[in-house]
């Protein structure tokens, strides 16, 4: 037993003196050294402002969901666990930071308000900035690290899922790239609020290697509550949790992107990890990331974007309407076509901007509404169609809409840049505007005020504290 028990210790050292003369490959010790020095690197003026914006953004898809059904169950969780640094958005309630990060990652996805990332196929705001905040508070850290946390972690998880492929990748594999990018992401943003070094850093990629999960079975989700944790709650969650076991002594494999058994080849074996650090540096994925007009899904937008910029043209009453057609990609069809949920249903969205001449966060998530004899008569009106040529052009949303009147004038519209993405962005207007409008109900106007003051002044907040105290309501 004693000759066993050596043969077993010398088999440990052997493994133990294997790993830490594994060197990291070139990608690898790239991607690590430059997350490593986010916390103390400026960002540019603009990548700078559209953190911010992003950041209110979040922000206020946090609040705003509050009494939807993700919501209602996130909260049960926090009052559950209650007793923490970290706060729970549009509550009472402070929880541990890990608690805290799927809380609020619920929030930020309880409906479709929350930005997106077009080229990565995924929702990074949902999940990277619970998880920034959550860590900020755990840290002590303030507004401008709060800042470079966020962008590092857009920076890092839609890469990563680019280098696999995106949206073909999540087709062929039915793998959810929302929540292997959320998981990156998330695990980058807490790293950066830790503090940690490059070697730190790579066993945070390492940890949210092991944690990537999620296929694409939410598609199937009628309530939103699974989507709300795969795209968000889970990512903020893992990436918090991977964090904090490191920087409480946790140590893992040098490089999770190279050498046997890596996620790459377990994931997508043609990969090429150079993907991980493309542009790295100078093109900034947080100026790539689309912020939502409208508070349904994305496949949506275009098409409400379409029928307003044709009243704008030719007014027109839902009454004087013979047909709507709506082609948008055939894989965006799949998503929106005669969905459960108002918000994600184009034909039930598309009724409502008829009669509304708008699509308002509250229409967007009355349910009640979609069985409203008016808004029924206005959906038997709309045709969707699965458009193979417009799909050879995703991930860009391009969408056509035609509206046929009932004294047969035909009127068309082909919507090439959703307003709100990187290439028709809103305005910081724009932005504030829609944060006003979804927070003040809960919050009410001097807190929302003052949320946004901070926000958009974060480079002179000392402590992350300043914003999220905040989000509290009694």
């Amino acid at each position: 037993m004693l000759q066993l028990g050596g043969l077993v210790a010398a088999g440990a050292a052997g493994w133990g003196n294997a790993e830490a003369a594994e060197t990291a490959g070139p990608a690898i010790a790239r991607l690590s050294e430059y997350m490593s020095e986010a916390a103390g690197r400026a960002l540019p003026e603009e990548a700078a402002e559209k953190t911010k914006q992003h950041i209110l953004d979040t922000l206020a898809a946090m609040v705003s969901g509050i009494d939807l059904p993700p919501a209602r169950v996130a909260l049960r969780l926090a009052e559950a666990h209650a007793g923490g640094t970290a706060t729970v958005a549009a509550s009472k309630f402070r929880c541990g930071a890990i608690e805290a990060a799927m809380i609020n990652g619920m929030l930020a996805h309880s409906d479709e308000t929350d930005d997106s990332h077009s080229p990565s196929q995924s929702h990074p705001g949902c999940s990277i900035v619970p998880a920034a905040l959550a860590a900020g508070e755990e840290f002590g850290i303030d507004g401008p690290r709060l800042m470079r946390a966020v962008a590092l972690g857009y920076d890092v998880g839609p890469r990563v899922t680019m280098t696999l492929g995106s949206l073909p990748f999540q087709m062929e594999t039915h793998h959810s790239a929302h929540s292997i990018a959320g998981t990156f992401g998330s695990g980058a943003a807490a790293g950066c609020a830790a503090g940690f070094n490059a070697q730190q850093m790579r066993w945070v990629l390492d940890y949210c290697a092991q944690e990537a999960s999620g296929i694409a079975a939410w598609q199937r989700d009628t309530d939103h509550i699974e989507k709300s944790l795969v795209f968000a709650g889970f990512p903020a969650r893992n990436g918090v949790s991977a964090a904090l076991v490191i920087h409480f002594g946790g140590t893992g494999v040098n490089d999770i992107f190279s050498g046997a058994d890596n996620f790459l080849l377990a994931f997508a074996p043609k990969a090429d990890p150079a993907g991980l650090i493309d542009q790295l540096g100078s093109r900034y994925e947080i100026a790539r990331t689309n912020i939502k007009k409208w508070t349904v899904g994305s496949p949506i937008q275009a098409p409400l974007d379409a029928i307003e910029n044709l009243r704008r043209r030719r007014p027109f009453q839902a009454d004087e309407v013979q047909k709507v057609v709506v082609r948008v990609a055939a894989s965006d069809a799949k998503t929106v076509n005669n969905r459960e949920m108002p918000d994600i249903c184009l034909q039930h969205m598309v009724a409502v901007m008829l009669i509304d001449k708008t699509a308002s966060f509250q229409a967007a998530h009355d349910k009640a509404r979609m069985k409203d004899a008016a808004v029924l008569r206005q959906r038997a009106k709309v045709e969707l169609v699965p458009d193979e040529e417009l799909e050879r052009l995703h991930p860009k949303r391009v969408t056509i809409v035609e509206v046929t009147l009932a004294d047969g004038m035909r009127l068309a519209e082909r919507v090439e840049a959703v307003r709100g993405t990187a290439e028709n962005p809103m305005t910081r207007e724009e932005v504030v505007a829609k944060c006003r409008d979804l927070v003040t109900p809960v919050l009410g106007a001097a807190a929302t005020a003052k949320l946004i003051d901070r926000v958009m002044g974060l480079e002179k907040v000392k402590s992350v504290r300043e914003v999220s105290a905040l989000l509290q309501r009694g």
